[in-house]
C-alpha cells in the first residue's frame, strides 16, 4: 500500500501546484479517483472549480474532454448521435463527449433537466443507450462535475437521482488572504502548467486494490447506522441511500489508504460523512424554514451515533 499512497501523493503534489489552500478538497478528489466515484464540485463562480477538474484529469495520462454545458443543450451532444450513412444505407452511431476516460462537465447545473439526466446512465453503468443499443464507455470513467449555486441566475437544480450518483460534493471556499496573495505571485503572469503523471494503466492497478482494505465488523455496522439515522432524523424528508452507504464504504478505504493504513478507522468513516452525505439529504420546507441544512445535520448525527472501539485488526497490525 506504501506504493498507492505514493502516487496519490504525487497527484495531490501535482494538483497543488495550481490550488492553493484546498489541500482537503483535492485529497477527497484523489479518494473519488481510487475508488471510482463520480465528483461534484460546487461553490460560486472564481473559486477555482473549473481548474481543480481539469488539474486533476491532466494529472492522469488518460482521454479528457470538458463540455460546457449551456441550457441550449440537447442530450445527444453529451452521449452521442445516429447519423445515416449514404453509402451503406444504414445509421451509424457517433460518440459523444460521453466517450472518454475523464469527462469534466462544467457548470453542469446550467443545462435543463433533460440534458443533466443524460449522464444518469452513463454515471451508473458506464454505457450509453442510443436508438436502443447500448455501446460501453472507455474504462476508468470518471466524471467531475462543477456546479454553480442554485441560488445564482439560471441555474437548474440536480434532481435527486443525479445528486446520488455523485460518490462525493467537494465545496472550496473563499481563500484567505495569504493563500490569495499566493495566488497572484504565481499566477498573476502566467497560466498554470499541469503534467500527467499517472498512466491510465496505473491508476487501473491501484484502483483493483481498494478491496484489500479491511474494514471490521464494528466500523461497518457504525458506517450502515450512520447512514440508517439519515432516514429518521426529524425535518429529513430523504435520507442517505443505500447507494450512500457503499459510496461511505468504498470511500473510507481508499482515505485509508491514502493515510498509510490497511484498515479503516471511524475517523475516516467520519471526515468523508459530510462529503458523501450532505447532497444526498433532502430537508421538509419547514426544516428549511428553520434554517436546518443537511450539513448541519451531518454534523449532529455524527455527534449523537456511537463511535466504536477503535481495533486494529491482528493480521494489519503489523503494516500500521
Amino acid at each position: 500500500m506504501q506504493d498507492v499512497q505514493a502516487i496519490a501523493q504525487r497527484i495531490t503534489d501535482n494538483v497543488e501546484k495550481v490550488i492553493v489552500g484546498k489541500h482537503d478538497a483535492v485529497q477527497l478528489t484523489v479518494v473519488a479517483l481510487l475508488c471510482q466515484g463520480h465528483v461534484l464540485i460546487e461553490d460560486v463562480p472564481g473559486t477555482g472549480k473549473t481548474m481543480l477538474a481539469k488539474s486533476v484529469a491532466r494529472s492522469l495520462g488518460c482521454s479528457f474532454r470538458r463540455i460546457q454545458f449551456t441550457p441550449d443543450m440537447l442530450p445527444s451532444d453529451v452521449t452521442g448521435v445516429s447519423v445515416f450513412n449514404q453509402k451503406t444505407r444504414e445509421f451509424e452511431f457517433r460518440p459523444g463527449p460521453a466517450f472518454v476516460n475523464i469527462l469534466l462537465a462544467d457548470e453542469v447545473n446550467r443545462a435543463t433537466p433533460r440534458t443533466q439526466s443524460a449522464l444518469l446512465e452513463a454515471m451508473e453503468e458506464f454505457q450509453v443507450t442510443a436508438d436502443g443499443v447500448t455501446h460501453p464507455l472507455p474504462r476508468p470513467f470518471l466524471v467531475l462535475a462543477t456546479q454553480n449555486p442554485v441560488e445564482l441566475e439560471g441555474t437548474f437544480p440536480l434532481p435527486e437521482a443525479q445528486l446520488d450518483r455523485f460518490l462525493l460534493r467537494i465545496h472550496l471556499g473563499y481563500p484567505t488572504a495569504v493563500e490569495e496573495e499566493q495566488i497572484l505571485l504565481r499566477f498573476a503572469d502566467q497560466p498554470a502548467d499541469i503534467h500527467p503523471v499517472l498512466s491510465t494503466e496505473d491508476l487501473s492497478r491501484i484502483q483493483a486494490l481498494m478491496p484489500d482494505i479491511h474494514l471490521a465488523d464494528d466500523i461497518r455496522r457504525y458506517l450502515v447506522e450512520i447512514v440508517q439515522t439519515t432516514r429518521d432524523w426529524p425535518g429529513v424528508m430523504l435520507g442517505g441511500s443505500p447507494r450512500a452507504s457503499l459510496a461511505l464504504y468504498r470511500g473510507a478505504r481508499a482515505l485509508a489508504c491514502l493515510r498509510g493504513r490497511t484498515y479503516v478507522l471511524p475517523d475516516d468513516i467520519k471526515h468523508l460523512a459530510p462529503a458523501v452525505l450532505g447532497h444526498r439529504i433532502l430537508l421538509s420546507a419547514q426544516a428549511r424554514a428553520t434554517g436546518q441544512n443537511p450539513s448541519g445535520i451531518v454534523s449532529e448525527i455524527l455527534e449523537k451515533v456511537p463511535v466504536p472501539v477503535e481495533t486494529i485488526p491482528e493480521r494489519n497490525a503489523a503494516h500500521a
